[in-house]
């Protein structure tokens, strides 16, 4: 099964350097997407609440209260 495996990936993917280098190169790409991806929700849970994106409705209230008075 694993030698199976093995064929099939070298057969696919190692056997031409054109194909080879597009795989490492995509795979670089989509890791990168899933690390940025996975620690901005890591740093969002842990500062919830202390962000900008977080608290600006409260200033913009304020704002907006006190332009009417």
């Amino acid at each position: 099964m694993a030698g199976a495996l093995a064929t099939s990936i070298y057969q696919t993917l190692i056997r031409r350097n054109a194909v080879y280098l597009t795989s490492i190169f995509a795979g670089a790409f989509a890791l990168e997407i899933a690390y940025d991806t996975s620690t901005n929700r890591i740093w969002d849970a842990f500062n919830r609440g202390r962000q900008w994106k977080d608290i600006k409705y409260q200033y913009l209230n304020q704002a907006e209260e006190e332009d009417d008075e």
